[in-house]
């Protein structure tokens, strides 16, 4: 039996049954994927490292503020290319912007002067703070076209059970980024996270690479989307949104409103438990290097949980139980990260909770809220999930940031050593509340997504 005959048997056996094309499709948009996140945990970690580095890591939590605000021009000229370009095209061009952007921060790292040579702490170190935000913009935008790109031209039944298969794909190879990369940052070659850098900013050309071959090989039936059945592709392509347009249409659409409140629920809290972690993390590792290769483990460790989730049949949940039950565990794994955190403040104990209630999220959350888009109209596929995807994440990893800062006037009025103590009771109970709230949204997206995909609906038009 050949290798491909092999896959094709274990992909049908875990996530479906698939026809040759389909399986040719979302099998190439895993490897897209993977190059995408995979090259993405990489540079997160030496975003975390190369920042404690240059400008301290007491400063993480303004860098998150910061990097929201920055986003807003940087989404301007995303919105503005999406009317101009087809989608595939923008992964292109996106690939080329990040993958050149990189190699020119890896050479600014390698500079005697401004690079990472010097070892001086300081927050007017500015290209610190600027590789921070343009990586937290990568994270916002190459994902989110990707998925945008991806639930456009994808039907219903086919995203049930393809997206899984792209999850998992994207996830087992993943993990070679961070596992290895990470080393260059450890070695008596290199010894320079600057190293890992410009190694990442030249496989960002990958996605470009994998998406032309996706674009070539797959027959263009492939690529037909949910569609209402009154309007045809060319009507959809004929629409041309403005940068508010998808703004207007996330706050007036209650589902969309919804997603948007669900990924901020989860982005607040998890951002909450990760600034501690990191904040731990810098204390008790101190050398620039050995950071990039420890948060190197770390998204090492979140990639195979996840992908170990998927191939033991984590999706499972989705197609069995339905959208609606997928989207209630996340909350529940991530209740259960908060109460760990609360009795637990330690590094080791948070580096385990974090890579647990990532990698859960990856593997179930994340292919749940990317379905969601499915029986939604253009605008909100690639305008109004580019605002969920920034402000929305990223606006709430600031909120969970600025809770984060409560610490010192908990100081001033308790006492610092009683400080941490009232800042777990606080984060506590504001994390209970959102995932009370969280469940009621996951509940409530669950029965809207079935009701619109039933009766053919478009939601957002």
């Amino acid at each position: 039996m050949s290798i491909s005959t092999r896959f094709s048997s274990i992909a049908r056996l875990w996530f479906g049954s698939f026809s040759k094309d389909e399986l040719k499709k979302f099998t190439l948009l895993g490897i897209t994927y993977a190059c995408i996140i995979g090259l993405y945990w990489t540079l997160r970690a030496t975003k975390d490292s190369v920042f404690m580095s240059m400008v301290g890591g007491e400063h993480l939590n303004l860098a998150k503020i910061i990097s929201v605000w920055l986003l807003l021009p940087v989404v301007l000229i995303y919105t503005k290319l999406l009317s101009s370009f087809p989608r595939h095209r923008m992964l292109y061009f996106l690939a080329a912007v990040y993958g050149g952007g990189t190699i020119i921060f890896g050479l600014l790292f390698l500079d005697p002067v401004h690079g990472l040579s010097n070892t001086q702490v300081s927050v007017s170190r500015l290209i610190g703070w600027l590789w921070y935000a343009f990586v937290e913009s990568y994270g916002s935008l190459m994902p989110a076209l990707f998925w945008a790109f991806a639930t456009d031209t994808t039907g219903p039944d086919a995203a049930r059970r393809g997206f899984p298969l792209v999850v998992t794909i994207a996830q087992t190879l993943s993990i070679m980024g961070p596992l290895f990369l990470t080393r260059l940052a450890h070695g008596d070659s290199f010894g320079s996270t600057a190293h890992v850098v410009i190694a990442c900013g030249v496989l960002l050309f990958l996605i470009a690479v994998f998406t032309m071959i996706l674009m070539r090989v797959v027959p263009q039936s492939q690529f037909v989307g949910y569609r209402p059945a009154h309007e045809s592709d060319a009507a959809q392509e004929r629409k041309k949104p403005g940068f508010f347009d998808g703004l207007k249409l996330l706050v007036s659409e209650p589902y969309l409103l919804a997603i948007f409140l669900l990924v901020g629920s989860y982005e607040t809290i998890i951002t909450l438990i990760d600034y501690n972690f990191k904040n731990l993390a810098g204390q008790v590792v101190l050398s620039e290097s050995a950071r990039t290769l420890y948060f190197g483990q770390y998204a090492t460790w979140i990639n195979i949980v996840s992908a170990a989730c998927l191939w033991l049949g984590a999706s499972n949940i989705q197609r069995r139980l339905g959208l609606r039950v997928s989207l209630v565990v996340m909350p529940v794994v991530v209740g259960f990260a908060v109460a760990a955190f609360y009795l637990f403040p330690v590094v080791t104990v948070l580096f385990w909770v974090m890579v647990g209630a990532k990698a859960l999220n990856y593997a179930i959350n994340s292919p749940s809220i990317k379905q969601l888009y499915v029986p939604t109209s253009a605008n909100a596929k690639y305008q109004s999930q580019a605002w969920i995807d920034t402000f929305g994440a990223r606006g709430a990893k600031a909120l969970g940031s600025g809770f984060s800062m409560i610490q010192k006037p908990l100081g001033v009025l308790f006492g610092k050593q009683s400080a941490f103590h009232w800042y777990l009771l606080c984060s506590t109970g504001f994390s209970s509340l959102l995932i009370v709230c969280w469940v009621s949204l996951a509940l409530y997206l669950g029965s809207r997504y079935h009701d619109a995909v039933e009766h053919k609906e478009v939601i957002g038009q």
